[in-house]
């Protein structure tokens, strides 16, 4: 009995020598996640500007591919925490839509305002002071 719980405490795999931390895994996971969608929706001009979201990802966080790879496999193997990783993804991306959809709005309604005054304008010569 003894034996099967020491082996079940091992690590699944060892913490790599760099690993990434949890707080910038979530936000490597999340930018990526934005990219991806990006890509899918506009894939024309990330080929036309020679992008590779993966590439442009891992510069921004002054990473390479294998301490990605190794970290996200290394927090793969604890269940737990990389749900945890995976809901702080999911709620920080629900809040930047969130906002991004009230800047919209604020947008649409800053523009319809703007419309709207310039309607009510005076024509240009109309109106003036009379010249001397």
């Amino acid at each position: 009995m003894f034996i099967l719980f020491v082996a079940c405490n091992e690590p699944l795999i060892e913490k790599p020598e760099n690993l990434i931390s949890k707080d910038k895994m979530v936000e490597i996971l999340k930018e990526m996640a934005i990219v991806n969608a990006a890509k899918n929706t506009n894939i024309t001009k990330f080929q036309d500007n020679k992008i590779d979201p993966t590439a442009y990802v891992f510069k921004k966080f002054n990473i390479d591919s294998l301490q990605f790879v190794l970290s996200d496999k290394y927090y793969a193997s604890k269940p737990d925490v990389y749900e945890s990783i995976y809901e702080e993804i999911d709620t920080l991306l629900y809040i930047e839509k969130k906002v991004a959809s009230e800047l919209k709005k604020m947008q649409d309604s800053l523009k319809k305002a703007k419309k709207a005054t310039s309607k009510n304008k005076p024509k240009k010569g109309t109106n003036s002071p009379p010249k001397k």
